[in-house]
């Protein structure tokens, strides 16, 4: 099985870069399954149902969660519905609307994904959250459905977490990719039991900005301390960041390969 992981799709320019490079990918890596970071599409925050609908037109088969994916009370009734393949963050407290896992049928066999939220995420770092490895322990010990493939997304700041829990699943998963840097690591690597990881896949958007941000709207912040609203960079070049990750019948993982591409405007 060949799996495609897309990195946060940043907004406008985030949703074009993956509609201009995601068809002819789909066939050159033979890919299975897409899933994608998708916490950033709405005007960078949350995912309203009508983007949602433009991904899965893209290409798009399943889409993972992070800090923003509960910002729009429409995709509440979709992050609710087994059938519909987004999700939540899983380690959200008891009580917390949509569901943090679900499994998605391939040609190649069915794929159960995870979403899972590091402990300290930005502006959100003082908000209660279950433990993230305690969390996919007990998703994992709960399963009776069979499944060729497992996919667990790790949405966190923290690099040692990141790190930690792709080594703490090592052999159990098929796949633990990290996001929300929106900056690629140079660590994508099959573990030594057979479980793919990288740190941190990247972006989708804006290539000349700070993380998809304009600079104008972000330098007053870090050079006078001013307090300034992020503002989505909508011109110039775009950067596509992803990983394939092929999965053997063992549901363990054979390579990681990052793809990276830029689209000049």
């Amino acid at each position: 099985m060949n799996i495609l992981y897309i990195g946060d799709i940043m907004g406008e320019l985030g949703v074009e870069t993956v509609e201009h490079f995601l068809p002819t990918l789909r066939n050159t890596e033979e890919v299975d399954l897409v899933i994608a970071q998708a916490e950033n599409v709405t005007e960078g925050r949350g995912l309203i149902p009508k983007d949602f609908a433009r991904l899965r037109a893209a290409g798009i088969d399943f889409c993972t969660g992070g800090n923003w994916s509960l910002q729009h009370a429409s995709l509440t009734p979709l992050l609710s519905d087994p059938v519909q393949p987004v999700i939540r963050p899983a380690n959200y407290p008891a009580g917390t609307p949509g569901l943090g896992y679900k499994y998605i049928k391939t040609r190649a066999g069915k794929v159960l994904v995870i979403s899972l939220l590091g402990q300290i995420v930005g502006k959100d770092a003082d908000k209660q959250m279950d433990n993230p490895l305690h969390c996919v322990d007990k998703i994992l010990a709960q399963q009776t459905e069979e499944a060729s493939a497992i996919v667990v997304n790790f949405h966190g700041d923290y690099s040692s977490e990141k790190v930690v829990i792709g080594h703490y699943l090592d052999g159990r998963v098929s796949a633990v990719i990290g996001d929300h840097w929106h900056v690629p690591t140079a660590d994508a690597r099959v573990l030594p039991g057979g479980t793919a990881h990288i740190t941190d896949v990247g972006m989708c958007g804006a290539l000349d900005a700070s993380l998809g941000v304009s600079f104008e709207s972000i330098i007053p912040r870090w050079r006078d301390g001013q307090r300034t609203r992020n503002v989505l960079e909508k011109n110039g070049r775009c950067q596509f960041n992803a990983v394939a990750v092929a999965v053997n019948s063992a549901g363990l993982a054979t390579s990681i390969k990052p793809l990276r591409r830029i689209l000049a405007p």
